[in-house]
């Protein structure tokens, strides 16, 4: 996964690691990737399908995306901030919340292959 890929701790996503190479908090994680708080403090939750799921699409993106930005922190304020062009205004973020990183991951490398410009 790239430039977090030392966000795994025994086999799982871990979202304190993904929030310390972000420079943020547990919590920000959580919302930005669409899960609840008790998803990333109940260890039950936090290994189930779903969370490791939106985890890792959340950090899928910002992996793609940090070259482009020169670091992940960049990349995680672009995921978070910035309206994808034909998506009506809504962010990565807000595409990913609502179940729809697959339609993120392939606009960003549609524009990688100079597709969208």
């Amino acid at each position: 996964m790239g430039l977090l890929i030392d966000a795994f701790h025994d086999n799982h996503l871990d979202p304190a690691i993904i929030a310390d190479r972000l420079r943020t908090t547990k919590d920000d994680v959580a919302r930005s990737a669409g899960l609840g708080r008790d998803a990333v403090l109940r260890q039950r939750r936090l290994t189930s399908d779903t969370t490791q799921r939106r985890l890792r699409e959340m950090v899928e993106i910002v992996n793609l995306v940090a070259p482009r930005f020169g670091n992940p922190i960049m990349a995680y304020a672009w995921y978070r901030s910035e309206p994808l062009p034909g998506f009506s205004g809504s962010t990565a973020m807000q595409l990913t919340r609502e179940g729809r990183a697959t339609e993120v991951l392939d606009y960003i490398e549609a524009v990688d292959a100079g597709v969208h410009a």
